[in-house]
This record gives C-alpha cells, structure tokens and sequence, in this order.
C-alpha cells in the first residue's frame, strides 16, 4: 500500500495496518474488522481453501504454518482493507475443502492434519486439456498417482473429481470431451464416488484472456450452455460416471441438465459433511457467490490474482504478471497469503 492510499483510508476511520496491529493476538474466535470495530461470532465454519487459489499446490507451507498458528488473516476480494481474522483451530472448523489441479504438496501434511483432528475433503480438478489452455501443471499420469494416493490415504467419498470447466472450441470439440472423460473416469474407477463439471463461463475477464488464443486460431463456441450439442456431452458423460459407480453432477449451471443424468450439485457440501461425519446440514446458501451456485455457506482464505499455473479460463486471475509478482512476495510464515503492508509480526 503506498503513503497515500494509506492515507485515504485513514480518512475513512480505518487502516490495513491498524487492522493488522490489532489482531496480532491469536484469538480463539473469529474475527471481523471493520471501520475500526469488532464483530464477533462464535460459530464453527467451513473454510474453502480456495476458490481464489490453487492453496494445496503453491501456498501448502503458510496453510500449515496458519494451521499450527490457529488462525490467518483474509482481506475481503472486493474491499482489501477489509480484513477477517478467521479461526483455524479445529474446535471452531466443522471442515476445511481443499480446491487444487495439484495437491501434492499437501499429501506430506495430511497425518498432521488428521493428527490435529481436522475433518477435510480434496475437490480435485483433472482435465487433459492442450497446454495453451492449462501450461504450468504437471502431466496427467502424475496427478493421477496424486489422485490415488489422496484416495488411498483419505477415502474414496473424500476425493472428488472435477472436470470442470468443460470449454467447447475447434480443439477441444465434444468427442475430444468424450475420450478424455472416458479415459479419466477409468483410471480413477474406484477412487473417487463422485464428479462435478461445468461449463465455462465467458466472463469479461476470461473472454479477454482467451482473446490471445482466438489470435492464434482458436475459436470457441462462447454460447455452448444454451446448444443443444452441450446436451448429448452431458448426457453422455454421465452414463461414462455411472459406469465408474459415480455420481455425477453440475457445478453453477444456469442450465438444469437433470433430465440428461446431471443434476445440479455442491462442491462446497454440507450434505456431504452429514454423510461423512454426522454433522447437521445445517448450512444456508453461500450468499456470496454466483446465482446458479448451490454451495453451503464457508469462509474462503484466499487471495485473487496469487495462482501462476497461467490457465486463461481463470475466473479468479486477471492478470499473469500481477500473480507472479505476488507469488514472489509471498510470505510464508505471514498471517496473510499475500499483503501489501510490510510489517513485523
């Protein structure tokens, strides 16, 4: 933050510093900042770990680092000087899902993490698409031995598959879709129960990224969701998932495609907390997130534009430069992911 943002804020009764002063202390609540004053609320949660970044792949080392701290810090995407402290003591976590295209960096965690009594789940994205559109991961035979590791250590029902987004174009066309579902679906038969697809969303941000490939002669079908081709691939994706024993269903689909085997579902699951754990399915609709989104309630700790993997279809990087540079600035022993205020903690 330079002097005079700094200064802005400070007119408007608040700092990201003085936040960040003020909840150096390891509370065992969570805890919101806000304009200087405190809201609390003593209520277990689940933290989604993360929509924003790939956390397990490149920020493992400062999620266990907030584990054995027993909180982080998280800025809201929309305002950033808005700061939640959030518990990540296992007394006040009723489960922690973990979004990655790469987990193995977590897989030497996870006895500590069940050591610690943490309850947790991987929602694990494993497509084979052309590296133009995902360049910065590992190959498909090693995330697949990820996969089955995570599967064994864990259990199936705790390992979910996403194939997801589904993005229709002149490279990855519906029968490309087919083989590759198929092909996935039969390596991981037995270690998951379950798989969540979507189609891409043409957000202004995504649109513009894949602009650079349509330059190179890619062109893609931006209004897949109402074609009726989009249909039959769900259709028979699902009949593939079945085949596997999983169940398969849709993630933020504005299309209902029930009829065609793929109901809609939850990533974020409370439903699946109760047939894992026991826990209540007590959890509203997470207010926050797109209108199709079905997902329980949970509080995310991570930060927009930190993921480098560089997967244009992104929706939560804007820019491949901003988080390389943030990535560099990464702290790993910090409460915060990434921050801009420099201090000693």
């Amino acid at each position: 933050m330079t002097e005079s943002e700094g200064a802005r804020n400070d007119k408007k009764g608040w700092s990201l510093r003085g936040i960040l002063n003020e909840v150096r202390d390891d509370e065992a609540i969570s805890l919101l900042y806000f304009k200087g004053r405190g809201l609390y609320n003593k209520i277990t949660v689940i933290i989604s770990a993360s929509r924003r970044t790939d956390i397990p792949a490149l920020y493992s080392q400062w999620f266990m680092n907030r584990i054995r701290a027993g909180w982080c810090l998280v800025p809201n995407p929309v305002n950033p000087g808005q700061v939640s402290h959030v518990s990540l003591k296992p007394e006040d976590v009723d489960a922690i899902v973990f979004w990655s295209k790469n987990p193995a960096p977590m897989l030497a965690h996870l006895e500590e993490l069940d050591n610690s009594g943490f309850r947790y789940y991987f929602q694990f994205t494993l497509n084979d698409y052309p590296e133009a559109l995902e360049p910065n991961i590992p190959s498909l035979d090693d995330r697949i031995t990820t996969f089955l590791k995570l599967s064994e250590h864990l259990e199936p029902q705790r390992v979910i598959w996403r194939y997801d987004p589904i993005i229709l174009s002149n490279i990855t066309n519906i029968d490309f879709h087919r083989e590759k579902f198929a092909t996935i679906a039969g390596r991981l038969a037995g270690a998951t129960r379950r798989v969540m697809l979507s189609i891409v969303h043409f957000y202004k941000k995504t649109d513009r990224r894949l602009s650079k490939l349509e330059q190179d002669g890619v062109s893609f079908d931006k209004e897949a969701i109402s074609s009726p081709h989009i249909a039959y691939i769900i259709r028979d994706l699902a009949s593939i998932a079945k085949q596997h024993n999983m169940e398969s269903f849709t993630c933020a689909s504005e299309r209902d495609f029930t009829e065609f085997g793929m109901p809609p579902g939850r990533c974020v699951d409370g439903g699946l907390l109760h047939q894992l754990w026991g826990l209540p399915d007590h959890y509203p609709k997470d207010p926050y997130q797109r209108k199709h989104c079905r997902c329980s309630v949970s509080k995310d700790i991570g930060i927009n534009d930190t993921c480098i993997q560089g997967c244009p279809y992104c929706y939560s990087t804007r820019n491949n430069d901003i988080a390389q540079r943030r990535y560099r600035e990464h702290d790993p022993a910090s409460p915060i992911m990434w921050q801009q205020v420099r201090t000693t903690w």
